[in-house]
């Protein structure tokens, strides 16, 4: 018994390791893997442009930027009112595949697929200032 609670728990950590969160985040790395993004999402400026802007966008309520109301998905609006805020751990689920977190929602990109890169675009849009 007390060696399936033992690897239990090793499994557990092993997991929570290979999280995004958990990978040495590099803000200037995750610059050049927004390069994939910048072309619908500006994460420097206050500008909107076939996506919402991603200024701030950490801790942000999902579909809540006042100025993109009309053009977010009744889907992803509807994700913010029942409380789902872009956290690292929900954004991360979010830039992984879009479509498993908000299934009609409006953003055509399928996902990053690598960890490190996940975890790198979070520190970027965290950083202020950026690198």
């Amino acid at each position: 018994m007390t060696l399936k609670i033992l690897l239990a728990g090793t499994c557990f950590g092993l997991v929570v390791m290979m999280s995004p969160a958990a990978i040495a985040a590099d803000a200037a790395a995750g610059k050049k893997v927004f390069n994939k993004c910048r072309a619908c999402h500006d994460a420097e400026n206050e500008k909107n442009k076939v996506g919402p802007h991603l200024v701030g966008a950490v801790g942000r309520t999902a579909g809540s930027l006042e100025d993109f109301q009309p053009r977010y998905s009744a889907n992803m609006k509807e994700a913010g009112a029942g409380g789902l805020v872009w956290d690292e751990e929900n954004l991360a689920a979010y830039l992984r595949n879009p479509k498993d977190v908000i299934p009609k929602g409006k953003m055509a990109f399928p996902g990053l697929k690598d960890d490190e890169d996940i975890a790198n675009v979070i520190a970027y849009l965290q950083a202020d200032p950026k690198p």
